[in-house]
């Protein structure tokens, strides 16, 4: 009988044992509510656009020549260091000397046919002041006196104009700078017909460079002189310039009915890494404000509701824009004065101080697993799962 008790007894305790196991696992856990919070700081809050350009140097000048003629000394090449006033090219002077005497001895004829006119001037004026020679003779020798002085006049002015040409044969460098490009070779002959031919393009200083950017329509009401500029290019991937807006130019350019206008940006070049012509990728600052008082921007989206907090109770308050504050089981609103944004933090003007600890979001912690063809229970504000909505 004393075994018979015992067996019995070791089956009622196993069995109570799988009873309160049993029930343990049939028993909801409460959902979990956790707080994600972050801290009211100082940050550097900035609001810019972007565009892209190409750069330039501040002054560039493109030498020509006023005469046609053979090139027959060319004293410079591309990269060249040259001086103001420095000859750069020559060309053949051959027929331009011609020119030039044959002009010098008509001057030479001309004067000799004054000098032969203004004395028989003066003589015919003796006479017809005695009554000796008619007034048609006195005046058809004026006459020849004034055409003459004509005459010498115009050689003068031929003589110069030749002279012009000929200097005009010698090139010089208007400006110090540095030959950017080369457009004739020694024994090309050049043709200023029509219009002025392209010798040399001469930069002026490519230790002040620039850049030329165009500027979208909807941001160019953004841009005013003097905001602040980085900009990349691809020859230095990992190097970061600056400069700043010097000119907001108002004519508009419409390519493929887009409508950009240019902005010209400073870019100083002391280690002449930046060469003309390269594309720069820009961004131009257009608000800025160092170490002001700001939060995250998903916090003032934050509104609690007592779904979504459970057991936490709410002290809401009246106002726009809220922070939110966690003091035991209690949310205390705060009414706040924003300023700027840039999308990720907000300026914050009032209505709390430095340092205070701030919620942004909730998330819920369950440990259940969730049963078959059940979906776990989330917050509202969480990411939902992935879904394939592609059809096969």
């Amino acid at each position: 009988m004393k075994k018979i008790s015992k067996v019995w007894f070791g089956i009622a305790a196993v069995v109570v044992i799988a009873v309160i196991v049993w029930l343990l696992s049939n028993i909801k856990k409460e959902h979990q509510i956790t707080f994600e919070t972050d801290i009211v700081k100082e940050a550097n809050i900035q609001n810019s656009i972007t565009a892209t350009g190409t750069i330039e140097p501040v002054t560039s000048v493109t030498v020509g020549t006023q005469v046609s003629g053979i090139v027959s000394k060319l004293y410079v090449d591309y990269n060249s260091v040259v001086k103001k006033g420095q000859v750069i090219a020559e060309l053949d002077k051959t027929n331009l000397i011609s020119e030039l005497n044959t002009a010098k001895a008509n001057l030479s004829s001309a004067e000799s046919t004054l000098a032969y006119e203004k004395k028989n001037y003066q003589r015919y004026k003796s006479l017809y002041d005695k009554g000796l020679v008619s007034a048609d003779d006195y005046e058809n020798a004026e006459l020849s006196y004034i055409k003459a002085k004509e005459t010498v006049a115009t050689a003068k002015e031929t003589v110069q104009k030749a002279q012009t040409n000929l200097g005009y044969a010698t090139i010089s460098s208007p400006i110090d700078g540095v030959v950017l490009s080369k457009a004739v070779e020694e024994g090309q002959t050049v043709a200023a017909s029509f219009s002025t031919p392209e010798l040399f393009t001469i930069a002026q200083d490519l230790t002040d460079m620039r850049v030329v950017a165009d500027v979208d329509e909807a941001d160019i009401g953004d841009v005013k002189e003097g905001e602040r500029v980085t900009f990349t290019v691809d020859a230095f991937p990992n190097d970061t310039f600056e400069g700043e807006v010097t000119q907001v130019r108002q004519e508009a350019t419409t390519t493929n009915n887009v409508v950009t206008y240019e902005v010209v940006i400073s870019a100083p070049n002391a280690d002449l890494k930046l060469k003309p012509g390269l594309t720069a990728n820009v961004t131009i600052y257009t608000a800025e404000k160092q170490g002001v008082l700001s939060v995250t921007s998903k916090a003032l989206r934050f509104s609690p509701t007592a779904e979504t907090v459970g057991k936490y109770k709410i002290a809401d308050k009246n106002g726009k824009n809220k922070l939110w504050t966690l003091d035991g089981n209690t949310l205390t609103a705060h009414v706040v004065q924003i300023g700027m944004s840039d999308g990720v933090n907000t300026e914050i003007l009032s209505g709390i101080s430095k340092g205070t600890k701030i919620v942004t979001q909730i998330e819920e912690v369950s440990n259940e697993e969730p049963e078959e063809g059940k979906v776990k229970e989330q917050s509202p504000f969480a990411p939902g799962p992935r879904r394939n909505d592609k059809k096969k």
